[in-house]
């Protein structure tokens, strides 16, 4: 009585990566070329900014808003905001767009959540209520008022 014969691909296969191991790794290479990819824009746009300088003039277009209306949008001093964080001034940031620089923390929390979850093949799922969206609302709104009333100058940039 000999072995029964063994079909393709049936073998043993010790220390030799599997069909489905690929299939893994490509899946998860895949997975991870969204979040990944926009990592490298941000980074991309970030060195940017770090390397032109915000503060002189001529680099940036104006505001349109500012340009128009003479009203700080919840924007203005976003990009001096970024330089300064890039340069590693905390406090100038700040400054420049407090919104901006809570953004930036946020921005890296929900990146982190996100790759994590990319690589262990989830979802991203950010469920808020909308609740929550009327609150991100209500706090812009209010730092775009404050920030152009005389009293809140210091959130001015």
């Amino acid at each position: 009585m000999g072995t029964p014969e063994r079909r393709k691909g049936q073998g043993d296969q010790v220390g030799r990566p599997g069909r489905k191991d690929q299939a893994g790794q490509a899946g998860r290479v895949r997975r991870l070329a969204t979040p990944v990819g926009i990592l490298a824009a941000v980074a991309g746009a970030f060195a940017y900014v770090a390397s032109v300088d915000p503060n002189e003039s001529g680099h940036y277009p104006v505001c349109p808003l500012l340009k128009l209306t003479g009203v700080l949008c919840p924007g203005c001093g976003g990009l001096r905001s970024a330089h300064a964080f890039i340069h590693g001034d905390l406090g100038a940031a700040l400054g420049a767009n407090a919104i901006a620089t809570v953004g930036y923390f946020l921005f890296a929390a929900v990146w982190g959540l996100w790759l994590v979850r990319a690589w262990r093949g989830q979802p991203l799922r950010i469920g808020l209520a909308p609740v929550w969206w009327w609150g991100v609302g209500a706090v812009l709104l209010i730092f775009t008022v404050v920030r152009n009333l005389p009293f809140g100058s210091a959130l001015a940039p």
